[in-house]
């Protein structure tokens, strides 16, 4: 089944330092744009983390410090890799959890200003988990009958996500060919900020997520707990995270 689609969306994938969204850095991108009339069009770089690429990590994705020494920094790639994607829906394979909150820190290091808000966001792996409970591989293999080469290469993996994707929407009926539908259905959350720290609660309130005030609402704690933000802010927390959390407490004082 085609993809319906009223914007382009992107399928990506990164393959990092570690799994650290506030301290990790992106060592390979890929991605591959599917365009409202089927056009298609990928890319794969190299990035220059600027930190040390640790051996437990090379093990997994195979890239190693002396692979990227000379390839770009993402801060020197960021806008236009910004306008690449702009206006563009996002699409990967854990992609909500990992992907997409750690391309938004590094966005954020890079001063690139760039509005996650008005994309949808389509995470296959909870797609593939309410319905299957399985890996990349597994999910592969039970939607196009055949075994992933290349395993944790970017761009194997990016190509994957995409076909299980439309294999998905063939499979089940009840899912929409829809972006809006499938991004609502593949949320966790209602999140704030891309790491889940802060979410929306039933009627619609911005609460923790974590921590002694899990449940509570933000500007309730930062008026009673003053102290609290400061914490944050000087805690190992996403730099989107603090974000938001600042531009709560921007809104609250407004009042």
């Amino acid at each position: 089944m085609q993809l319906n689609l009223k914007n382009p969306i992107v399928f990506f994938d990164l393959e990092t330092t570690g799994i650290n969204i506030a301290n990790d850095r992106i060592v390979e991108l890929s991605y591959l744009k599917v365009e409202p009339n089927g056009k298609e069009s990928t890319k794969t770089m190299l990035i220059n983390p600027t930190i040390p690429i640790p051996p437990e990590s090379t093990e997994i994705h195979g890239i190693t410090d002396e692979q990227v020494k000379d390839a770009p920094t993402f801060m020197s790639i960021a806008k236009n890799l910004a306008r690449e994607i702009e206006g563009c829906d996002l699409a990967g394979y854990n992609s909500n959890k990992f992907d997409i909150p750690l391309l938004a820190e590094e966005f954020l290091r890079a001063e690139v200003d760039i509005d996650f808000t008005k994309r949808k966001f389509i995470d296959v792996q909870v797609i593939f988990h309410k319905m299957e409970q399985r890996t990349l591989g597994a999910a592969y293999k039970f939607y196009c009958d055949r075994d992933l080469e290349n395993a944790h290469s970017a761009e194997a993996d990016t190509r994957a996500t995409y076909e299980i994707l439309k294999a998905q929407l063939d499979r089940y009926p009840a899912l929409e060919n829809d972006m809006a539908s499938l991004a609502e259905f593949s949320s966790h959350n209602r999140n704030v900020d891309f790491a889940g720290r802060i979410v929306y609660n039933e009627k619609k309130i911005e609460v923790f997520n974590f921590g002694k005030y899990k449940g509570k609402s933000v500007e309730e704690v930062l008026a009673t707990d003053p102290g609290y933000y400061g914490w944050m802010m000087n805690g190992d927390f996403p730099l989107h995270t603090k974000k938001v959390l600042t531009n709560i407490k921007l809104r609250t004082f407004g009042k």
